[in-house]
């Protein structure tokens, strides 16, 4: 009895001791922001995020499943214990270091407006005062604008349909993080709209974990060692063809 005792404390102990000692992790992911995370022309994940998890999950020696979801459910999806990981280009805040922890930062990035081609209205945030602006479901981008005293915020689940929503005149502007913009601007955007403004609101992405995770700190040396032995310069280069900062 007292050796089965034993090995249910210990059967305990293993379950409840972090996501260092699941047999697969379960990874969070929104798959709708190009270029970090998004699905590609032959079915399959790819993105500078899917890219730098899957060398820092080997590096750490883990398995994992990518859990495609909107950007709003990764931070319940990691207080309720359903995801080991999530990154999607997360801005490190306050307000979510209360309810889950962060890797070090991985990159830096701000907040770009975006307009009609023809708009000669806006020619920065400030001038959103007034206007209609699309932004993404549950990012840092929707508090901002909020402050910007526009008159009205349109959310959408997908940052895709918010710039729709400009291109096709239901919104004055977006506002979103400026890699995303920047690159739908080259590609589908390409001739309709344009950027306008500075960077504002400059911040650093970061990978997410459950509070108390025993995985971030795995997480965070293999991070760093990419960062030393020049594996993440490698990345940075083949997705945005410069040199990190």
């Amino acid at each position: 009895m007292k050796k089965l005792v034993v090995l249910l404390l210990i059967s305990v102990l293993f379950a409840t001791s972090g996501t260092a000692f699941a047999d697969k992790l379960y990874v969070g992911t929104d798959t709708s922001f190009v270029p970090f995370e998004y699905k590609g022309k032959d079915g399959k994940y790819t993105g500078f995020d899917i890219d730098l998890w899957a060398e820092l999950a080997k590096r750490i020696g883990v398995e994992y499943e990518l859990k495609p979801m909107d950007f709003n459910g990764l931070i319940p999806g990691l207080t309720t214990g359903n995801l080991d990981v999530a990154l999607a280009a997360i801005f490190i805040k306050s307000a979510r270091e209360e309810k889950i922890d962060f890797s070090h930062p991985y990159f830096r990035a701000g907040l770009k407006v975006m307009v009609q081609a023809n708009n000669t209205d806006i020619k920065a945030p400030a001038d959103l005062k007034g206007k209609v602006v699309a932004v993404k479901l549950g990012t840092a981008t929707v508090e901002y604008v909020e402050t910007l005293g526009a008159k009205k915020v349109v959310k959408f689940p997908n940052i895709d349909q918010a710039y729709l929503e400009v291109a096709t005149g239901g919104a004055d502007a977006a506002m979103h993080d400026t890699p995303n913009v920047l690159y739908y601007i080259k590609t589908a955007g390409q001739g309709r709209v344009k950027a306008v403004g500075p960077d504002v609101k400059a911040a650093q992405y970061g990978i997410a974990f459950p509070a108390g995770s025993e995985l971030r700190e795995k997480v965070n040396v293999a991070l760093l060692q990419m960062m030393e032995d020049g594996a993440y310069a490698d990345l940075y280069r083949k997705w945005f063809n410069s040199d990190p900062e």
